[in-house]
């Protein structure tokens, strides 16, 4: 009796965890009407609130042209600040529906941790920042310093080999978000921050005298940035890696959020019309509608309208294109095609 109760508990638990398994992430992100996006602590250009509460920034404008592809709404984003600790943990156990958070695509990330990575958004590297009156103008005369650094990153271990093999000494500084890290290094409990050049970039540019610190020539490291989703959802996979290009393609292509709705009632190129859904039905390919790209490049414009307004060298954090061009301009950005 005890062995029939059992197999009929063991029964029901399995039924339900096979309905559970059997909703995608897509059916849940549109059933619950939000879409639940993993991003930063704050991150000045690339995820931070403003003054009125409302997230803003690089990785955000992803997010919003996600939910804006499934949900029709750019504004359905529930957006969840995660440390370079909880970010995975976030994402492992469905927190999160998205990961958008200056996280770097590492072997170890995608294959032992289970994440899909979408793509890279950002091509970018590990550099130090210092203040200008310690008088060094190379990583290689840090020897002895202490380092300002975020626990649970990629920064923390590229941190050890460089130091190692230039026969360096270092004493970390362990730090959990961006905004400890700044404090610290302000209250001069650190010589040197180092992480991603952008995050430099735009950590300085909250300071109050930016000029006052220098961002050193060496860049140590690749750090491809990019969104992620779990393993076991090629479909949900799809969406944001293709609503990804659709910002990168439209950039190439001319689509801009001025003229997308001129463009997408059909044009001469046959590959503008199936991005915006004129020819064809690509959406149909992963459950969306033709517009699905249509209103992801509306809800903030394409990859370089996006990079401009939040992050380029009109904004206070003041970043180039550079490896970040489109593959047209000497840049790594290039979207397969669509077709």
């Amino acid at each position: 009796m005890k062995n029939s109760v059992f197999l009929g508990a063991f029964a029901a638990t399995t039924l339900v965890a096979g309905l559970a398994q059997a909703q995608t992430t897509l059916e849940t992100v549109q059933s619950r009407g939000e879409l639940n996006c993993g991003v930063s602590t704050g991150l000045a250009g690339f995820s931070a609130p403003d003054g009125n509460g409302v997230w803003q920034g690089f990785d955000v404008a992803f997010c919003r042209a996600v939910a804006a592809a499934v949900l029709d709404d750019p504004m359905a984003v529930n957006f969840v600040p995660t440390t370079g600790q909880t970010r995975f943990s976030a994402l492992a156990s469905g927190e999160v529906d998205i990961l958008a958070r200056n996280t770097t695509w590492t072997f170890s990330r995608d294959v032992d941790l289970n994440f899909t990575f979408l793509g890279t958004n950002y091509y970018d590297g590990q550099g130090f920042m210092v203040t200008r009156d310690l008088g060094v103008s190379s990583a290689l005369e840090l020897d002895g310093a202490t380092v300002c650094i975020q626990t649970g990153t990629t920064t923390e271990l590229n941190l050890a080999d460089y130091f190692r093999v230039n026969g360096m000494a270092y004493e970390p500084v362990p730090i959990e978000t961006n905004a400890e890290a700044q404090q610290q290094y302000l209250a001069g409990a650190c010589d040197v921050y180092t992480t991603d050049v952008s995050g430099l970039a735009a950590t300085r540019a909250s300071f109050a005298s930016p000029s006052d610190h220098v961002i050193l020539p060496e860049v140590i490291s690749k750090e491809p940035l990019g969104p992620a989703v779990r393993h076991g959802d090629d479909q949900w996979a799809d969406i944001g890696r293709w609503t990804l290009f659709a910002l990168i393609a439209a950039e190439e292509l001319g689509v801009t959020s001025a003229n997308i709705d001129e463009m997408k009632a059909g044009t001469d190129n046959p590959e503008i019309n199936r991005l915006l859904g004129s020819e064809g039905d690509l959406g149909a390919m992963f459950g969306l509608d033709s517009e699905w790209a249509v209103r992801a490049i509306a809800a903030a414009g394409n990859y370089g309208e996006i990079f401009s307004a939040t992050i380029g060298e009109q904004t206070p954090i003041g970043l180039a294109r550079g490896l970040n061009a489109q593959w047209t301009q000497g840049g790594l950005l290039y979207a397969p095609p669509f077709r």
